[in-house]
């Protein structure tokens, strides 16, 4: 039973393995979709069944809505990449805060306001969600600005867009702020995507780390959350067997 989670994988964490190849073997687990994939690669995802559920938005990690000049140019990036969605009937894209660089988290928040308010009616009209991504700034990057879920919701909240969500990546909020379900539960309208990995480390789901993967999906599926649940890990043993053993753990 596949439950009542739609589980996806990033392709990233997969990038030895042919995409033809890798489609087949994730629709034969049961997975439904694949995360953070090229445009020139979503018609292989179709022959399998397979949505690509987070495509390119605007911006890159360190270079984003949080200076506004910047917002120019991500507002052209991110009117193309919707359209590119919508017409492939794609749900989500992805867009980031930027790196602090010495800006004060209430500068950057206005101005990732500010910003997205300018991109919001395009992914209203198209049907498609921009979600920015919550990462941790203690770990993997450092200096990134959108590192607790508290300034994430405070953005989407002033944006009021059903269209601006949060991509809540639990690994990264683990490791900032911990407290992952209460979090969730508490600010699940403003989430559009999750993306999984263990604790420390961004391997497997496994007894090697400290969350407990099938609490955590079951009391996201008990939301009833509709969107999607990607394993972003990065496996040490044979990834397939990996990844299938996370969609099993999950399938709740």
């Amino acid at each position: 039973m596949p439950g009542r989670l739609k589980q996806s994988a990033a392709r990233w964490c997969y990038s030895k393995i042919a995409i033809d190849d890798l489609c087949r073997q994730a629709a034969e687990i049961g997975l439904v979709a694949l995360d953070l994939i090229d445009e020139k690669d979503w018609g292989v995802l179709k022959k399998y069944n397979l949505v690509p559920a987070m495509v390119s938005g605007a911006g890159t990690i360190p270079v984003g809505w949080n200076r506004t000049e910047n917002h120019d140019r991500l507002e052209k990036e991110m009117q193309a990449n919707i359209a590119k969605a919508a017409a492939a009937k794609l749900p989500n894209v992805i867009t980031f805060s930027g790196n602090r660089r010495g800006m004060g988290d209430e500068e950057g928040k206005a101005n990732t306001i500010a910003g997205l308010n300018r991109v919001k009616k395009y992914a209203e009209d198209a049907g498609v969600t921009i979600c920015m991504e919550l990462l941790n700034s203690k770990v993997n990057h450092k200096d990134y600005m959108c590192d607790h879920t508290a300034w994430g919701v405070d953005v989407c909240k002033a944006v009021g867009s059903p269209r601006v969500k949060l991509l809540y990546d639990i690994y990264h909020m683990q490791i900032m702020e911990g407290d992952p379900i209460r979090t969730i539960r508490e600010n699940i309208q403003y989430i559009g995507h999750f993306h999984t990995g263990g604790v420390p480390g961004r391997h497997e789901l496994d007894d090697n780390q400290e969350l407990n993967w099938r609490t955590i999906a079951k009391a996201i599926a008990d939301l009833n959350y509709q969107g999607y649940f990607a394993h972003e890990f990065v496996p040490e043993r044979d990834p397939i067997t990996s990844l299938k053993e996370a969609f099993q753990l999950c399938s709740v």
